[in-house]
């Protein structure tokens, strides 16, 4: 699940009114509550390095999402602090489709044997495509995912992904809210949610050289 707002100079507010932002990087300005998306990819791409592959390619989403750029910039740091090669982005819209078509680019390079998609949709679309084209998963090529969606589990094989705590979400923004009515909060600053990579069949060893 991924929350797009708009930016704040196009939103009018009436005087006073509460605000808590999801999704963001505005905690300079306001109060925001958010998935730590950084530390998901982090998790993601270290448990592909800590299996044996050499690099990890990723299929990002769209260019103005805050969740993907968080993603993307946590993937490439993890590489280069460990100095890996950094492969190309690939760029998709959250949707299956586009991690189909990416998946169909992707099969067609040897050197691909671990992909983090930057959500589990998108990972389904990998996941097609790699069989239509016999890169068998997760045998030949590794693939991760991100939200953790109540369907990733029943994924052909079962999805590795990070897992988001949508309801903790949820709960820090009404709490935060609650303290800003009651005056509690008078400072802007944001509060991550911890995210835990959930380890399922899609994820293995690179194949032998």
């Amino acid at each position: 699940m991924e929350v797009h707002l708009l930016d704040a100079a196009t939103v009018s507010l009436p005087p006073g009114a509460q605000v808590v932002v999801v999704d963001s990087d505005a905690g300079d300005r306001y109060t925001v509550v958010d998935t730590d998306q950084a530390d998901g990819a982090r998790q993601a791409v270290r448990h592909l390095l800590d299996l044996g592959h050499r690099t990890v390619w990723h299929l990002t989403g769209p260019a103005g999402s805050f969740a993907s750029q968080r993603r993307a910039d946590a993937w490439r740091a993890i590489l280069t602090e460990a100095g890996r090669p950094v492969p190309e982005l690939r760029h998709g819209d959250w949707s299956a489709e586009s991690g189909y078509r990416a998946g169909l680019e992707l099969a067609a390079e040897p050197e691909c044997t671990a992909v983090f998609a930057a959500n589990d949709q998108m990972a389904l679309g990998l996941l097609r495509a790699f069989h239509e084209r016999g890169r068998r998963v997760p045998d030949g090529i590794s693939v991760v995912g991100f939200d953790d969606i109540p369907d990733a589990a029943s994924f052909i094989p079962p999805l590795t992904t990070v897992h988001q705590d949508f309801t903790a979400v949820g709960r820090l923004c009404v709490r935060a809210v609650l303290r800003q009515i009651r005056h509690e909060i008078t400072e802007p600053g944001t509060t991550l949610v911890p995210t835990r990579l959930v380890v399922r069949a899609s994820t293995a060893p690179p194949p032998p050289a």
